[in-house]
């Protein structure tokens, strides 16, 4: 395995110190190549001690504080820093010593504002970045399992450091010149992996969210303006006619209600369709729920399906909801937010098939795609649906300028200002490949099996259901009380902030769809591939004892 694969977090779960460092997780791994010391000659910016460039009479060098990341000598100027920022990373995760600082959430306010105040000048740096890292849950640690957050790859972060460091902004082709032909190849690329032609078009956008705001945007201009016989983007939301509905599974994510309150639709448009136990759209329901629809001279706007939901990665049948779409007139967008990430798998992709059905989709390679934020996508299957969001500002994007063959991105986000947020993802795509990325998901979808078959084994931990792509959801049965579904919740909802105050673990917890008590379930979000299945059966035990505590205490 090569260094590409390695992640950027300061926690790193066990080592063998005999292998040179290097992780002893499923994939293999390497250890953190070495940073090279200040060159000589690299001007005031450079370490304390080291050789400087000369300045020209009459010309005042600039202080490191003031030095600039750009141009030929933004390197150097760089160079101590970087080399600064990766010491009190290491320090800082040395000090906390796991997954997340010990302490109540007061404490770490009062120690995060005291060190806050305390740091000042040149070493302002060193002692917030040490700061944040002893105060991170950091996802690169075996233990931190509660959320969609990855553990970035390095290269992705080193990319990463390239874009912060040049700072193009993706409005205008003057300001992004090569970033502006490398997120179109980009989006590219990803059409064609989704199933759509080069009739595509899409965008990078800060995630998920954004992405269903864009999908909904689009749905609502493109067909309530043709049943309203208007331009909606223009006129509005038509006072009168139909009323506008959009259908999203119980188990869909809440930025559904918060796009359509955005758009004018109000959040009661949003109709919630039934799900299985397994969380997976009913298409019984949905067919039952747009004929209910049309019964009552509404206007289906949306099918929104979801492609790896948050709780359980649960994918709803997206041939059926594209059929039933296309048979009522409305919209089909799929958030494949998280499941997206299946498409990198040839053993999971099948899970996602139907999707090139869609008008458009959402993907998040902040996920299943080990970037750092932001690193959403949004793309549409055909590009001139993207009409109602065309702007031409003539400060960025005059017509001859385009007509002369510079080209603009402004029409296809809802944001001007917008980093280059494209080029670590095709830093990492160039440097993995779909295959090598396709081991990375696979790895977790390991790690996700082997961590349900522990649950099952263990006497004190029921599981929810089978997992679909790398998460799964389980809950602490106590051995007395177990039949008391208001204790189980109480005690499994305390064992999370147990483990959270001793800086143990970051254990994930939501609740299943329906009404009252017993259903509050804790969860394992695994995307760190270089976690083995011996560490997510530790931290499994970790949450039997932190339960087996709070029963003793209540």
């Amino acid at each position: 395995m090569t260094g590409g694969v390695a992640m950027a977090g300061a926690g790193t779960g066990r080592r063998d110190a005999d292998a040179g460092g290097t992780f002893d997780g499923p994939l293999g791994g390497a250890s953190a190549p070495s940073v090279p010391g200040p060159r000589a000659g690299a001007g005031a910016a450079d370490a304390p001690g080291a050789p400087v460039t000369p300045v020209a009479p009459g010309a005042t060098a600039p202080r490191r504080s003031t030095a600039l990341s750009g141009g030929t000598d933004g390197p150097a100027a760089l160079e101590p820093l970087v080399r600064a920022v990766l010491d009190a990373l290491g320090e800082g995760a040395g000090r906390r010593g796991g997954p997340v600082p010990a302490g109540t959430p007061g404490e770490l306010a009062g120690r995060v504002a005291e060190e806050y105040a305390a740091a000042g000048g040149d070493e302002a740096l060193s002692r917030l970045t040490a700061l944040l890292a002893h105060g991170s849950a950091d996802p690169a640690d075996p233990s931190c399992a509660a959320h969609l957050h990855c553990p970035p790859l390095a290269v992705a972060v080193a990319a990463d450091l390239a874009v912060s460091a040049l700072n193009p902004s993706q409005d205008s082709w003057d300001q992004a010149p090569a970033a502006t032909t490398l997120e179109t190849l980009l989006l590219g690329e990803l059409a064609e992996l989704v199933g759509y032609d080069d009739r595509a078009a899409g965008v990078l956008t800060s995630g998920g969210t954004e992405s269903n705001l864009m999908g909904l945007m689009l749905a609502r201009d493109r067909v309530l303006g043709r049943a309203a016989g208007q331009q909606v983007e223009l006129a509005g939301v038509p006072r009168s006619g139909p009323r506008p509905r959009v259908f999203a599974s119980a188990a869909a994510h809440f930025s559904v209600q918060r796009a359509a309150a955005l758009l004018g639709l109000g959040e009661d448009a949003v109709v919630p369709v039934a799900v299985d136990r397994d969380l997976r759209m009913d298409p019984d329901a949905l067919a039952a729920a747009l004929g209910r629809c049309a019964d009552a001279e509404e206007l289906p706007v949306a099918v929104v399906a979801t492609a790896g939901t948050t709780d359980t990665g649960a994918i709803d049948p997206l041939r059926a909801c594209a059929e039933l779409a296309a048979e009522h007139g409305a919209w089909l967008h799929v958030d494949a937010a998280y499941g997206g990430g299946a498409l990198l798998s040839d053993r999971l992709a099948h899970l996602v098939d139907g999707i090139h059905l869609a008008d458009s989709v959402s993907l998040d390679w902040h996920k299943l795609g080990w970037q750092p934020v932001a690193a959403g996508v949004f793309l549409v299957r055909r590009a001139e649906t993207y009409a109602s969001l065309a702007r031409r500002a003539v400060y960025l994007n005059p017509q001859d300028d385009e007509e002369a063959g510079y080209p603009s991105l402004l029409g296809l986000s809802l944001r001007t200002t917008r980093r280059a947020d494209a080029f670590s993802i095709a830093v990492t795509l160039r440097t993995l490949g779909r295959e090598g990325l396709g081991r990375l998901v696979d790895a977790c979808h390991d790690l996700a099996l082997a961590g349900a078959a522990a649950v099952r084994a263990h006497p004190r931990l029921e599981l929810h259901a089978d997992p679909v792509l790398t998460a799964f959801l389980f809950r602490y049965l106590p051995a007395a009380g177990a039949d008391d579904p208001e204790r189980v919740d109480r005690i499994n909802a305390a064992l999370r902030r147990r483990l959270l105050r001793e800086g143990r673990a970051v254990v994930g917890r939501t609740e299943l769809p329906g009404e009252g008590p017993g259903r509050v379930r804790l969860k394992l979000t695994l995307l760190n591939p270089h976690t083995t299945p011996a560490g997510v059966e530790r931290l499994l035990h970790a949450v039997a004892a932190a339960g087996q505590a709070e029963e003793d205490a209540l």
